[in-house]
Parts: structure tokens; C-alpha cells; sequence
């Protein structure tokens, strides 16, 4: 066989070698590097899709709350509702305690139910305080339900001057997640409040 031959059957010979064991590592390597970040975006993209829905809720019980507020004028437009009380609550499902142990004579402890003022308890009709209150309980009721994880801590302040102020402040603590290493050791984020202004 001459050189000649044997050089012009070199180029069909390598081209049909195939890839080697090496290249196949490396390309398994770069996707599942590509793969991760995809997972990382998704996982991202879910926990914003949370934090955004647990928002939701608490704006839309805030709104919830300042409408009750409106339908009890005759105690929170008159300046008789305190300055400043605070609702705490752990737990799904658990009774919320406020810190204002008695709201101008409307008792509000463990044992105030949903039904204080439901026909037949026994309380009928309601007076505007022990309505506000019992407002306040069921609706810390139903927040803490709905965020049960959040442990949300609820402010209420009001102006004594006519016309009645009112700032609904409700501080609660949300799951992040964080883009790299980077962002991770910058911290925990500081957790959300919402406030809404209210005048009954």
C-alpha cells in the first residue's frame, strides 16, 4: 500500500470515530448544570408565588376588617374605641388574644366566642363595644386561619378626636427564598407589614 492511499483514507476514518466517553461526561455535566438552574428558578418562581397569595389575604382581611369597623360606627366613629391595642395568635385555628383585656366593658378573653353575639347567647341585642369586639375576634380567628405559619401580630390604633383615624397594622413573617449564596448570607429578610388607613 502506498502513502499516498493511505493518506486519502485517513479523513473517512476519523470522521466516523463517534464521541468519546469524555465528551459524553462533559455534556451530561453542562446540562445537569443547566438543569439545576432551571430547578432553582422554579423553586424561586413558586416561593414568590406563595409570599404574593399570603399578601393577598392578609389586604384583603385588612379590608374585611375596616369594613366591619364602618358597620359599627357608633363605637368607632365616636372616639370611645382604645388609642392603641395589639392581637396575637400562634397556631391555625387557635383563639388570638387582645391585649386589651376589656374594651369599654366588652370582655374579651379565651372563652369570647364566635357566637357571643348570635341570637339566643344570651347577650342579644349587642352593644356597639361588645359587637367591636366580638367583630375583633372572629375576624383574628379567621386570619390566623388563613396564614397559620405567618404568626400574624395585629396593631390597631385610633385617633380620640372626631373625626376617628384609625391605622390597621398587621405585621406577619413569610418563607423566602434566596437567588444565590450571595443573597443567603446577606441575611434574613426583614418580615412584611401592611398598614391601612381607616376612617369609620
Amino acid at each position: 500500500m502506498s502513502h499516498s492511499s493511505l493518506y486519502k483514507r485517513l479523513p473517512s476514518s476519523v470522521a466516523a470515530r463517534g464521541f468519546t466517553l469524555i465528551e459524553v461526561m462533559i455534556a451530561l455535566i453542562v446540562t445537569s448544570i443547566g438543569m439545576l438552574g432551571i430547578a432553582k428558578v422554579q423553586a424561586l418562581a413558586y416561593a414568590s408565588t406563595g409570599t404574593a397569595s399570603v399578601r393577598s389575604l392578609v389586604a384583603m382581611e385588612a379590608a374585611g376588617l375596616a369594613s366591619a369597623m364602618r358597620a359599627n360606627r357608633a363605637y368607632w366613629a365616636t372616639g370611645t374605641a382604645p388609642l392603641s391595642f395589639t392581637i396575637t395568635g400562634v397556631g391555625a385555628g387557635t383563639v388570638m388574644t387582645i391585649s386589651d383585656g376589656v374594651l369599654n366593658g366588652a370582655a374579651v378573653s379565651s372563652t369570647f366566642g364566635n357566637n357571643y353575639c348570635a341570637q339566643g347567647s344570651g347577650n342579644t341585642p349587642c352593644t356597639a363595644a361588645t359587637l367591636a369586639a366580638s367583630d375583633l375576634h372572629s375576624w383574628a380567628a379567621a386570619l390566623n386561619t388563613l396564614v397559620p405559619n405567618a404568626s400574624p401580630v395585629v396593631t390597631i390604633g385610633c385617633t380620640a378626636t372626631i373625626p376617628v383615624n384609625c391605622t390597621i397594622k398587621i405585621h406577619w413573617v413569610e418563607k423566602a427564598v434566596a437567588v444565590n449564596s450571595t443573597a443567603a448570607a446577606g441575611g434574613p429578610m426583614l418580615p412584611p407589614d401592611y398598614f391601612l388607613y381607616v376612617e369609620p
